[in-house]
């Protein structure tokens, strides 16, 4: 008979869980929390549900008295797991409101990376305190484990020492990871250039952030490398990119021209946020070139790298197309091609090596 009254007890659990889960889902059409709380708390509810069931059912005399302590503590540590893991799903469905709206904010709005960042951070954080709490608990339910408090609590500076010691990286880390959250060096979406390669923080954890390649690949550090070492964010206040793109071209080149054609090339493109561009002469090199820059702004980093790779292909053609005279050439003095048109004569020097054009390879003729 009471073995009929638990397995009923823990049935009508279940089932009363089942309802209230049915009764929330329709609810959370209306209540994004309600949604979430479900998606999160179904399982847990249903485990929380049936340990207290049995609890509150089991009697001691459903046993041998051998067995009935070992049931008694285990269903204790079953307990304190079910009520840990339905407390952080519970936990993990609050933020899950927060998150979602910071999800709908505009991609490029810094507060809200930054919100997203510190809260994905302070939960996995009160996750893991909640889970020692909760297995230190369970410990103690074991009266061995309570008989050895007081021993444990005298040693408890040396074994705190050995354990910091060893641990030594790890803490660091994960104070690291908080100094890096909070001090706003760091959010998840910067683009960020670490050990010179480009990409995107995808994940920040307490103890490593994984940075997203633009090919693709996941680079994985620890998070007192970003502490440790200099790095380049480049959406630190904003993500508006200024791209540059350098020709090395002829001495007769038209640089106004080349500069006309540069603002009608950008003011129709796409990817031109309509607020900064100019082309400028850099350098004049003692090969014979001169050194022009171009500059152009973007609302980011990818869209300004596509729209420098589209500006250098667009410029490189126009040169080609009307002014091929201006493509880069080197020009080589010789001092038999100077003394023979020095002596007034209106032909070329016999010698071949007289002068050569270097563009083509070939001699004049």
């Amino acid at each position: 008979m009471n073995w009929l009254i638990l397995i009923g007890s823990v049935l009508g659990a279940v089932i009363g869980v089942e309802l209230v889960r049915r009764v929330l889902l329709k609810a959370g059409r209306t209540w994004d929390f309600l949604r979430h709380l479900v998606v999160r708390c179904t399982w847990p509810g249903f485990a929380v549900a049936a340990v207290v069931a049995f609890n509150a059912a089991f009697v001691p005399t459903m046993v041998s008295s051998s067995a009935s302590p070992i049931v008694e503590r285990l269903t204790g540590v079953v307990t304190i797991a079910a009520f840990t893991w339905l407390l952080i799903q519970a936990a993990y469905a609050v933020t899950d409101v927060v998150l979602d709206q910071l999800e709908r904010v505009e991609e490029n709005n810094r507060r809200a990376r930054r919100a997203r960042t510190q809260i994905t951070l302070v939960r996995r954080a009160a996750a893991a305190v909640i889970i020692v709490i909760s297995f230190g608990a369970a410990l103690f339910t074991f009266p061995e484990v309570r008989a050895l408090g007081a021993g444990l609590l005298a040693s408890a500076g040396i074994a705190g020492a050995i354990v910091g010691i060893a641990a030594q990286s790890t803490i660091g880390n994960m104070l690291a990871g908080l100094q890096l959250v909070f001090s706003d060096a760091l959010r998840l979406d910067d683009v960020v250039v670490v050990n010179n390669e480009w990409g995107r923080i995808e994940e920040l954890t307490l103890t490593y952030v994984v940075v997203r390649s633009w090919d693709e690949r996941r680079l994985v550090f620890p998070v007192s490398y970003f502490t440790q070492n200099p790095f380049e964010n480049w959406t630190r206040h904003g993500s508006r990119v200024i791209g540059h793109v350098y020709f090395r071209v002829d001495w007769s080149v038209p640089v106004q021209e080349l500069r006309e054609e540069l603002h009608r090339f950008v003011k129709d493109h796409p990817l031109w946020d309509q607020k900064d561009w100019t082309l400028q002469v850099t350098d004049v090199q003692p090969n014979g070139l001169v050194e022009l820059r171009a500059l152009m702004s973007a609302a980011d980093s990818a869209s300004v790298w596509d729209l420098k790779c589209d500006a250098r292909e667009h410029l490189v053609t126009f040169l080609k197309t009307h002014y091929p005279q201006a493509l880069p050439r080197f020009r080589v003095e010789s001092s038999s091609f100077g003394a023979f048109a020095d002596s007034g004569s209106g032909g070329w020097p016999k010698d071949p090596r007289g002068a050569r054009d270097q563009r083509g390879g070939q001699n004049p003729p």
